[in-house]
Parts: structure tokens; sequence; C-alpha cells
């Protein structure tokens, strides 16, 4: 099969689109199409929010003016859309405030994108769903919005995606891409265009459901396996045991599976298994182990916060009024996301205790911080100026700083990480 000639389109310019859009812009004419017309200005100026792509990598492909030759142009205007043939959809699917799938953001890219398409174009969705969505959600809008048949006039895929935000070992193209279309021809010709540019190989999936399903069973597993060393590390601490020695023992045996207690957030692990759970429920089933897990991470909050509360106790130090300053706010190191952060279920805790919280990160996205949660994370820490020191996200830019310089004489510093592991209540 002779290499695809598409101009290809990418819904969505974050975290999972632009590292796509920049690696296929080496290969092909490419339109990165994104409503933050702020975020297309910084992309254009050669900056990524994210972090995820270099200013050098966007110098070597972000092009001023649209054209069929090999680059990025990024818009924020939907008819930059109308010469696109190939079109990948990377929006995010959160879940509602009652941890429900939010379809929203990916309805309206269907429908967004539904008037440019064509006879003989081909749609790949890139973003979580549950199983059947992509065939029962979006065909439906596309057909509406185009006037055209799918799977006759223009072709449907799907292929998941697997960035992992902060991870600098493991770049898109080094990371097997699981692909499917919604047919077999279709299938060849979606799984080509991706081979093209991935380097780890590509994996063609037998159906878009298969492909759906195990994108979302990956992260679920995660958080199920996590939720298991977090109830370990519970009972451990209550035995005062030290939970990272006890599982670098048990992984001694060959088919132990080494997991880490700690935090769960993102918008991954603490998004995917709702969607899973929710699917099931459809079907017919209710699913017991999958949202025990989720309830258990997202427990682990209030037994951050209840373990400094004890500590504060034995200074006594009580409550309220007591300042705290929790450290790192993103929802894992070296990465400024915020979505879905675990920082939050210890700052509720904490607050509803009556603390006085300040929160110091500066990695994580400000803006974000302040309009996704009404937390505004303070410029500096003030010397001396906490009785309680939470370590919350240990990025590399704060592990060396010495937090007694910001802590009272009779306050404590507790690292979280550490808490989770050793069974020295995190004390420094």
């Amino acid at each position: 099969m002779s290499e695809p000639k598409f101009k290809i389109g990418v819904i969505g310019l974050g975290y999972v689109g632009l590292p796509l859009a920049t690696l296929l812009a080496e290969k092909f004419a490419v339109v990165g199409f994104d409503l933050n017309a702020r975020r297309v200005s910084q992309i254009n100026s050669f900056s990524d929010p994210t972090f995820e792509v270099s200013k050098e990598s966007l110098k070597a492909v972000v092009k001023t003016i649209d054209s069929e030759h090999n680059g990025l142009y990024c818009s924020s205007d939907p008819s930059s859309l109308g010469a696109v043939n190939f079109y990948i959809v990377c929006v995010p699917t959160p879940v509602t405030q009652d941890n429900e799938p939010d379809f929203s953001l990916l309805e309206k890219a269907s429908a967004d994108l539904g008037p440019y398409l064509k006879k003989g174009d081909y749609v790949v969705y890139e973003s979580t769903v549950y199983p059947g969505a992509t065939e029962e959600i979006c065909l439906p809008i596309l057909e509406k919005y185009s006037g055209l048949k799918g799977k006759e006039d223009f072709y449907l895929g799907y292929s998941p995606e697997r960035i992992n935000p902060g991870d600098k070992a493991r770049k898109l193209k080094d990371i097997l891409k699981i692909t499917s279309g919604c047919s077999p021809a279709s299938a060849a010709v979606i799984n080509q265009v991706y081979a093209t540019v991935i380097e780890a190989g590509t994996y063609p999936a037998p159906s878009i459901m298969v492909a759906e399903a195990a994108k979302v069973i990956e992260n679920a597993q995660r958080d199920l396996n996590i939720a298991f060393v977090n109830e370990l590390a519970i009972v451990f601490s209550k035995m005062n045991l030290n939970t990272h020695e006890v599982l670098k023992a048990a992984a001694t045996k060959w088919n132990f599976m080494p997991f880490s207690p700690g935090l769960v957030g993102g918008h991954c692990i603490g998004v995917d298994p709702y969607y899973l759970a929710a699917k099931a429920k459809l079907v017919g089933h209710d699913p017991k182990v999958i949202l025990a897990g989720r309830k258990l991470n997202n427990d682990m909050g209030s037994f951050v916060a209840h373990q400094v509360l004890h500590m504060l106790a034995l200074k006594k130090i009580g409550m309220p009024g007591t300042e705290v300053l929790l450290v790192g706010f993103s929802f894992k190191e070296n990465c400024p996301d915020v979505r879905n952060t675990g920082v939050m279920s210890v700052y509720h805790a904490l607050d509803s205790f009556g603390a006085q919280i300040s929160v110091y990160d500066p990695v994580a996205d400000k803006e974000a911080a302040l309009n996704s949660y009404g937390v505004s994370l303070i410029h500096e820490p003030k010397k001396l100026g906490y009785q309680a020191i939470v370590l919350c996200v240990p990025h590399k830019t704060l592990i060396d700083i010495d937090w007694r310089v910001y802590n009272t004489n009779k306050g404590i510093i507790y690292k979280v990480k550490e808490a989770f592991s050793t069974a020295s209540d995190g004390q420094l």
C-alpha cells in the first residue's frame, strides 16, 4: 500500500492534540484547530502551555500560512478545516459533578466538523469514551451536520490516546498505538497514517469497540491496583509497618505487580473508570469493584488530612485557624495539569476543619486552578508563616527546598509521598 496522501486536521490542541499534530506535521500537511484563540496564539509563538512540546519542535513545524506542504498551521477559525480530509478529534471527555460521563465537548467537536465533511473523508476519535460511544454518539452527529452517510460516504475510526503528561522519556512516537476503523479497508488506511509517524509501531484492533474498551480498561486497571496499595498503606500505618518495605519484599516474586500508593487524579485514571461503570449500568450490570476502587482513592485526601490533624494535635495545635501551606497542586509531578487533582480532596478536608489554607505550586496552571477550583495559587510562601506544611506533589523544582524556613518552630512538615510508604507519618 502506498503512503496515504491526506491533509490532516487535529481538533483540540491540548495535552493530546498538540503532540500528535506536531508529530504528524513532520510527514503531512496538518491543520490544528482549537476554539481557544489564546492557545492558538501561544502555539504560533512556539510556546506550549502544557510543556509537552518543546519550543524547538514547534519552530520546526509551525507555519503561518495554510498550505499543502508538510507542517502545522493552527487556527481558531473552523473554516480552516474545509480543506482537510482526515480528521482526528482530541477533545477532553471529563465527568460531571455526579461522576457521569460528560460528552458535551465531544458532541460539540463532532457538530463543528460535520459541515466540512466530504465524501471519502476519514474521522478518527482519540478521546476516551466507553465502548460503543464513537458509533452510538458521535456518528449520528456527524451524519446530521454533514448530510452524509457514515461507513458509506465517510469513514469512522478510533485510536485511543496514550499520552503520559510530564513523561519526557516516553514520547508519543515511542508508545505503541492502537488503531481501528469501521471496515477492514478503512482500518488499514487509518493504521497506515499512524504507522507513518509512530516509531514504536501500531496495533490494529479488530473493531472500534475493542479499541474503545482497551483504552478505558487500561486506566481502570491502574485505578484498582493503586486503590489496593492505598488500602494497604492505611492498614500498615495502623500496624506501624513500612509499606514501602513490604512492597519491596513482595516484589521479589516474579509475578508481583509493582504499584505505589498515593493521591489519584488527572484526566485518565481519575475519570475513565466512571465511563466504564456508566456503560456497565447501561447494559444492565451493577459495577461493584470498579466503583469501590474509585471511592477508596477519592477518600485518600481525607486520610492525609486526618494524619496532619493528628500530628498537629500531638504538638497541641488545634483547629480552627491553623495556617496550612499545601505545596504542589497539579495532579502529578512536573506537569502543569490540574484536572481532577487529588490535592483538592486534601484541601476540602482541611478546610472543613477550619484551616487557613494557602497553596503554592510554581509548575501548575494558575489560571486553570483559579477558574476550575477557585484556588488562587500564591506567588511564594511566607517565611515562618505556617504551622503545617503539606508536601503534596514533589515537582523537581520543589524537592531541594528547605521547607523548615517556612515552618513555625512548633509546626509540622508532612510529606504525602513518604507518608503513604513509611511508618513515620511523613514527618521531616
